[in-house]
C-alpha cells in the first residue's frame, strides 16, 4: 500500500530513536537559524547537513516527492512575485549593480545581485522544508503531543495537533475510496477529461469527504467526552520516553551549530553574506 502523505512512517534509524522533545527543540533551532541569516555559507551548510540527515533517517525521496513538488510550485511562484515587485532588492542589499539583462528600461533589469538574493531565498526553502518534512514523518503523533506537553503546551492543545496528524492520512484514504467508489459509478476523474470537467466531477467527492469528515469528528468528540477529557489539569502520557545519550549529544551539538551559525552571520553587523 502507498505511503500517506505527511504520515509517520517508521523506520530503525538514529533519527527515529530520538525523542518527540529532541526533535522538536532541535527543529526549533534549525527553523532560527535558517530564519534569521541570509549567510550563504551557512545556508549551504545547512542545506547539505539536512540531505545528510534525510539520508541517515532512512525516508525515501519519493515518498515525500508529491509534498516536495507542490513547495516547489509555491517557491517558483514566491520568486517570480519578488522579481515583478521588487526587482532591485538584491542592488539595495548589497550595494552595487551588475547588470545582466537589460530589460524595460532599467527597472526590471536582470542584476547579479537580484538573482544571487533570490539564490538565497530559494536556500531558505531548501533549508527549512526538509527539515520540517523529517520531523513530521519520524516522529509518532502521540509522541509529538507528549513533546508538546513537556515543553509546556497544554495537553489539550497539544492532544488537538496530535489528533490533526493522525488525521491527515485518514482523510486521503477516504479520498481515495470515495474517489474510486464514484470512478466505479462512471464518473470519469482521469486525464481524459477536460480539466473544467474533471473539477466539476471533484465536486462529487469532496461533499462525500467533508460529510464523513464531520461524521468522525462527531464520533472522536463524543467518545473524548465520555472518557472525560479535559477534566484534570494533568495527564500522562503512554507515548512518552525519557532522554537519552543520544538526545543530549543531538542537542549539544544543535546548541553549537545555533552559535557558531549566528556568530558567522553577524560578526559583522550584517546578516547578509556580501560577496560583491
Amino acid at each position: 500500500m502507498a505511503v500517506e502523505m505527511l504520515s509517520y512512517i517508521e523506520r530503525k534509524s538514529p533519527v527515529h530513536r530520538l525523542t518527540g522533545v529532541t526533535k522538536l527543540l532541535c527543529f526549533l533551532i534549525w527553523s532560527t537559524v535558517a530564519m534569521l541569516t541570509y549567510d550563504t555559507r551557512v545556508l549551504l551548510f545547512l542545506f547539505l547537513f539536512s540531505v545528510a540527515i534525510f539520508k541517515v533517517s532512512k525516508i525515501k525521496w519519493k515518498e515525500v516527492a508529491f509534498v516536495l513538488l507542490f513547495i516547489l510550485v509555491f517557491l517558483l511562484i514566491n520568486n517570480l512575485a519578488i522579481y515583478v515587485f521588487s526587482p532591485q532588492e538584491g542592488v539595495k542589499i548589497y550595494g552595487t549593480r551588475h547588470v545582466l539583462l537589460d530589460i524595460g528600461g532599467g527597472r526590471y533589469s536582470l542584476t547579479l545581485e537580484q538573482l544571487f538574493y533570490q539564490f538565497n531565498v530559494t536556500l531558505k526553502y531548501f533549508t527549512v522544508i526538509p527539515a520540517a518534512l523529517l520531523f513530521l514523518v519520524t516522529t509518532n503523533p502521540s509522541e509529538f503531543a507528549a513533546s508538546l506537553n513537556r515543553i509546556g503546551v497544554s495537553y489539550k492543545i497539544a492532544y488537538a495537533v496530535a489528533l490533526a496528524l493522525r488525521y491527515i492520512p485518514d482523510i486521503q484514504r477516504d479520498f481515495r475510496n470515495i474517489s474510486l467508489s464514484q470512478q466505479a459509478r462512471g464518473i470519469d476523474m482521469s486525464r481524459k477529461e477536460k480539466l473544467s470537467k474533471r473539477l466539476k466531477n471533484a465536486a462529487s467527492i469532496i461533499i462525500p469527504l467533508i460529510l464523513s469528515s464531520l461524521d468522525k469528528i462527531e464520533m472522536i468528540s463524543n467518545a473524548m467526552e465520555l472518557r472525560g477529557f479535559g477534566k484534570n489539569k494533568k495527564r500522562t502520557w503512554y507515548r512518552a520516553r525519557p532522554f537519552q545519550k543520544i538526545d543530549i549529544i543531538t542537542l549539544m551539538l544543535f546548541i553549537i551549530m545555533l552559535i557558531v551559525s549566528l556568530y558567522i552571520t553577524f560578526y559583522d553587523g550584517n546578516r547578509f553574506y556580501n560577496p560583491f
